[in-house]
């Protein structure tokens, strides 16, 4: 009886060692993972923050971007107030021009390298066009496009268009 009962207890003895054993690797493994936790946690808080950051950084930009674009929206409103002006006003010199009779086109200049309007050099940016009216050259400043008709410099339009300025 003896025997069996050292043998119970060396086997009792046994399972609490593995027990033990067990414990520890499990205590090993909960602390590996309170590690990972806190290296998980650790990770989330940076990664908040960097969103935070970001998300700040992106709302300063849009701000910044609204005024930009007001800005801009109210230098549109300027320019084309300023326009209107402009053009009231050429038309109120326009109406007081009407009346004065008009001089007939110069004659075509010799030097075909000038414009016949403005005196204008051509050259590579300055192109050359020829009057489908009086044949004179003139810049690209200095003329009209009339359609099929092609070219012609801004005295004969308005002489065959009085209406048109």
């Amino acid at each position: 009886f003896l025997q069996r009962l050292a043998t119970l207890a060396a086997k009792a003895r046994e399972e609490a060692w593995q027990s033990r054993q067990q414990l520890q690797a499990q205590q090993q493994e909960v602390a590996q993972l309170q590690e990972q936790l806190s290296s998980a946690r650790q990770d989330g808080e940076r990664w908040a923050s960097a969103l935070q950051r970001a998300q700040r950084e992106a709302l300063e930009r849009e701000a910044t971007r609204g005024a930009e674009q007001a800005r801009q929206q109210e230098l549109i409103r300027d320019m084309k107030g300023r326009l209107l002006e402009l053009l009231r006003e050429k038309d109120a010199l326009w109406q007081k021009t009407e009346g004065i009779d008009t001089p007939m086109p110069s004659p075509v200049p010799h030097d075909a390298g000038l414009c016949a309007r403005c005196r204008k050099d051509f050259h590579l940016l300055s192109r050359r066009y020829n009057c489908r009216l009086c044949q004179g050259k003139v810049c690209h400043a200095c003329s009209v496009d009339m359609g099929k008709q092609g070219r012609c410099c801004l005295l004969c339009y308005q002489q065959r268009h009085p209406q048109a300025t």
